[in-house]
């Protein structure tokens, strides 16, 4: 049956609530495969970050080698092993931040230090999931640059691309509102969606979306946006279950609080002229559900109903 729940004052509806075992790193049903690599040709890469009170540049080096044996991500959606059973963001000790200014080397300094903690929840469901892991990077962009994924600048929203987290400082920083105030929630919350797509890229969902979208004539169509839809709506659930060890008391409650509304208070409001990443109260709803239940399989927006993801 479904069922409405509200977060913070903004309604979500048409989820299940469901409650589930806490989950801790420590579990040995979830750790001890520490031997896996992830089959990549690139076997080793170095990263220099140069950070002024005006800019971020990073330079990265690779030497590429023979691919090592172990995991391989699974090129599917729905039935992709990372919505397995058991499967969430387990809890960790704590997660000591820094006090963060908003300058780029502020943002930077403080989202370096949340990503140890991201990463030491994540990582036992890509094991237990026999899925290929490896850290995400976190790269500051102040000026326009071209990636893999193609072209962006400092004043649009965070871009994920290939292992890579792409952050705007100054856009961040510059954002006015109640919803997303320059608060350590807001840069967690938004920190926690992006690694959400990490997730998706390590498991293949990524690449399986990218080709459903191609067999589907594009992503504008609108049966690609739907797919677009469905993608970041679950990285937003992702990122949900992201922020369920950390309000544990790994950070202050009120990090949380703003986390989950700044989340609630994106999407695609009916001024922008194409609808691919779900409305703002499907994201709250989304957000709100992979918090409450931190199950992966909860997040499974490919099989969700039309409905659930507009």
């Amino acid at each position: 049956m479904l069922i409405g729940v509200v977060v913070l004052g903004v309604a979500a509806i048409g989820f299940i609530a469901t409650t589930t075992k806490r989950k801790s790193v420590d579990d040995s049903a979830y750790s001890g495969y520490s031997s896996y690599t992830y089959t990549q040709t690139t076997t080793t890469t170095t990263e220099t970050t140069t950070t002024t009170s005006s800019s971020t540049t990073s330079t990265r080096t690779s030497s590429t080698g023979s691919t090592k044996a172990g995991p391989k991500a699974v090129i599917t959606l729905g039935d992709n092993p990372i919505h397995g059973a058991g499967l969430g963001a387990f809890d960790i000790d704590g997660c000591p931040l820094p006090a963060i200014s908003y300058s780029p080397g502020g943002q930077d300094q403080f989202l370096r230090a949340a990503l140890p903690c991201i990463e030491a929840m994540w990582k036992p469901s890509f094991e237990k999931a026999n899925l290929p892991y490896q850290p995400v990077e976190l790269v500051m962009v102040t000026s326009q640059i071209t990636n893999t994924c193609g072209s962006m600048g400092p004043d649009r929203t965070a871009m994920y691309c290939e292992g890579t987290i792409y952050w705007t400082p100054n856009h961040y920083a510059s954002e006015q509102g109640a919803a997303n105030p320059n608060h350590p929630g807001k840069y967690i919350g938004q920190l926690a969606h992006e690694y959400g797509h990490h997730v998706q890229w390590l498991s293949g969902i990524l690449r399986a979306s990218s080709k459903a979208q191609y067999e589907k004539g594009g992503w504008d169509t609108e049966a690609g946006l739907d797919i677009n839809r469905r993608k970041e709506l679950q990285a937003t659930c992702f990122g949900g279950m992201t922020l369920a060890p950390l309000s544990r008391g790994a950070v202050p409650s009120d990090v949380i609080s703003v986390a989950l509304t700044d989340a609630g208070s994106r999407g695609d409001y009916p001024i922008y002229p194409n609808r691919d990443h779900g409305a703002p109260e499907r994201n709250a709803a989304w957000v709100d559900h992979g918090f409450r239940n931190n199950e992966t399989s909860a997040c499974n927006t490919w099989l969700a109903s039309a409905a659930d993801v507009s």
